[in-house]
C-alpha cells in the first residue's frame, strides 16, 4: 500500500488569520477592525515581515488536519515524537490484527535474499499473532463457563460468538492486548494529526532532510505540497534547513545541499 497524505481540514484563510495576528502586534488597530484593508497584497507583506523578523509565534493562529495511511508503526512512531501536535491512531486494540497488511522498505524489496528473510518472518508473525489471539479468547471463554469445553478451539470459538455477540466482542479485544505484542513495526496504520504552522515547519525543518527515514521523509514532503497549495506565501520557505542557509548536519550533511536547493525551487 502506498503512502498517501490527506489534508483534511486546515483554517480558514490561514495567511490572512495570521497576517491578522502579526497586524495586532504592530499596530494600534482595534480587534473589531483587525482584518480591515488585509489584501492579498498586505496579507504577504506582513507574512515575508515575520520571516525576516523570526517573529514565529503568529503564525501557530493557522492550523492543519491531516490523515496519512500506508504507513508503518516504525514511521508513527516518528511522526508522534513531534509533540506539540495532535494526534488519532487506528488502535490495535480494536481492529483485528490477523493478516495485517505491512510496508516493506525498497531497500529490502530489491535485495532478493533480504526479502527472501522478510516475508518469512512477516508469515511468521501473521500466524502466530493469530493463534495467540484464538487461544486467548478460548481461555476467556473457558473462564466464564468456569469448565473445560469439548470441541476444537475453532468450535469453542463459533459456537458462542453466535450465542453471545456482544461479551465475545470484549473477549476479542481483550484478547488483541497482548496478541498484538507479536505485531512487527512493519505493520500499516492510519492516523490523522493536526499541526499548527510553527510545530509543521519544525517538522519541515527535520524531516524533509535528506537525513530523515525515507518513509517519514515521503510524508512530510507530501504534506508540506499540500500546504503550499493552501497557503503559497506561508509555506514558500519551508523544508529542510539547508533552503536558508548552510547544512547544520555538520559532519552528518548528506552532501546534496546543492540538489536539494534545486528540487525546492531555491
Amino acid at each position: 500500500m502506498a503512502i498517501k497524505v490527506t489534508l483534511l481540514q486546515h483554517t480558514g484563510n490561514p495567511e490572512q488569520t495570521i497576517a491578522m495576528a502579526a497586524k495586532l502586534c504592530y499596530s494600534a488597530s482595534d480587534i473589531e477592525n483587525i482584518k480591515e484593508g488585509l489584501d492579498e497584497e498586505k496579507t504577504t507583506s506582513f507574512l515575508n515581515m515575520l520571516t525576516e523578523l523570526g517573529h514565529a509565534s503568529p503564525v501557530e493562529h493557522a492550523s492543519f488536519t491531516f490523515g496519512i495511511e500506508g504507513i508503518s508503526r516504525a514511521c508513527s512512531h516518528q511522526l508522534v515524537r513531534h509533540r506539540i501536535a495532535s494526534y488519532s491512531q487506528q488502535s490495535q486494540r480494536y481492529v483485528d490484527g490477523t493478516k495485517f497488511e505491512f510496508v516493506t522498505p525498497p531497500e529490502v524489496e530489491k535485495n532478493e535474499k533480504a526479502h527472501e528473510a522478510y516475508k518469512k518472518v512477516i508469515d511468521l508473525q501473521n500466524k502466530a499473532y493469530a493463534e495467540i489471539r484464538d487461544a486467548l479468547v478460548v481461555g476467556y471463554i473457558k473462564e466464564y463457563f468456569e469448565k473445560e469445553l469439548s470441541g476444537t478451539d475453532d468450535e469453542i470459538i463459533n459456537s458462542f460468538k453466535e450465542e453471545n455477540k456482544a461479551l465475545f466482542s470484549s473477549f476479542v479485544k481483550k484478547a488483541n492486548e497482548d496478541a498484538r505484542f507479536i505485531l512487527p513495526n512493519a505493520c500499516t496504520t492510519k492516523i490523522v494529526c493536526t499541526f499548527n504552522v510553527r510545530s509543521l515547519n519544525n517538522f519541515f525543518d527535520h524531516r524533509c532532510c535528506n537525513r530523515a527515514q525515507w518513509e517519514i521523509r515521503e510524508v512530510a514532503e507530501q504534506m508540506l505540497m499540500l500546504c503550499k497549495e493552501v497557503a503559497p506565501v506561508l509555506f514558500k520557505n519551508s523544508g529542510p534547513r539547508c533552503l536558508r542557509g548552510a547544512c547544520p548536519e555538520g559532519k552528518m550533511c548528506c552532501g546534496k545541499m546543492k540538489e536539494v536547493r534545486e528540487k525546492y525551487g531555491k
